[in-house]
């Protein structure tokens, strides 16, 4: 049955949400997360690990001033593969860290320096680091989500659909080797969830650049198969189906709406929970810009991170 895309926003969250988890023996503190509440922020910034041309890559953490524990979200940036760091999605970052989340943004390995999978394995490797990282800064790491924009909502999924994949989590976390990169859920915007089709596209509208640099990151290129979200549904392979949220714009002419709502549907087919928000005359990059549908994907967010942690909650 298709996906049906819905262009209001998801309901109200309650005012506030507790959440409490058992993980193997440790037990997380409860949390209490108002997405209406508004906190004082400090940012800082530390290395988390290194290219594979030694490239320091950077983890920028949003810390709400306050008690806690809070829910944690790593942020993953977009940029084709090839573009973009740990700054390109401060707006929306800034926004959700300020009603009570710990959100951590993170350099990604760009394909000059290596091909897939290594962003992936920058990310699998980033959750479980964070998950070590969360109780130092007031964060509860069994509340972890990601949030990815564009190729970083592609890795996104990847990581959520195949968090113990041997090829993504390569690189060992010594200091918490027991760790594995599960989250509670993904977010996206506009993520390349089916980058075969997204190459037709460019391909279609005669995209050079755009068309060079998924060829640089998918090198060698039958790695695009491999690597790809829909088609790895398609071919039932067996993965994890976090709860999914992804929020596209109605003029996107980079990822084409018909592409997200058959990717929705065919999550929904294999037994996930996948919300498909459209944004009315919305372009690929609408959140880079101030306005009213860059506020409600902000709040839209928000509301599903509270749903999540009432799912918690429930479950405790």
């Amino acid at each position: 049955m298709p996906a049906v895309p819905t262009k209001t926003g998801c309901r109200k969250p309650r005012a506030a949400v507790r959440a409490r988890r058992v993980v193997g023996r440790m037990v997380f503190m409860t949390i209490q997360y108002d997405p209406k509440a508004r906190y004082e922020t400090e940012v800082k910034e530390t290395e988390y690990r290194r290219s594979p041309k030694g490239r320091p890559l950077m983890a920028r953490a949003y810390h709400p001033k306050g008690a806690g524990p809070f829910p944690v979200l790593l942020d993953l940036h977009g940029g084709a593969w090839n573009n973009k760091d740990r700054f390109a999605n401060q707006t929306m970052a800034r926004a959700i860290a300020a009603s009570g989340v710990l959100v951590v943004s993170i350099d990604l390995t760009l394909a000059a320096d290596a091909p897939y999978p290594a962003s992936i394995q920058d990310a699998n490797y980033g959750v479980r680091w964070l998950k070590w990282k969360a109780p130092g800064w007031k964060g509860d790491p069994s509340t972890l989500g990601i949030l990815g924009s564009s190729t970083g909502g592609h890795v996104g999924e990847l990581v959520g659909m195949k968090p113990r994949d041997p090829k993504y989590s390569a690189f060992p976390l010594k200091e918490a080797p027991q760790l594995d990169a599960a989250v509670l859920y993904v977010a996206a915007r506009s993520p390349i969830s089916d980058p075969f089709a997204r190459f037709q596209q460019a391909e279609k509208m005669k995209r050079t650049e755009m068309m060079e640099h998924t060829r640089r990151y998918w090198n060698p290129w039958e790695t695009i198969y491999e690597g790809n979200p829909q088609q790895i549904l398609e071919r039932k392979e067996k993965v994890s189906l976090p709860p999914l949220l992804i929020m596209q714009g109605s003029l996107d002419d980079n990822v084409l709406p018909a592409m997200q709502e058959k990717f929705a549907s065919t999550w929904r087919a294999a037994g996930g929970e996948c919300q498909f928000e459209i944004f009315e005359n919305c372009e690929h990059l609408w959140v880079d810009k101030p306005g009213p549908m860059t506020d409600k994907a902000h709040d839209m967010v928000k509301a599903f991170i509270a749903r999540n942690l009432s799912k918690l909650r429930r479950a405790a």
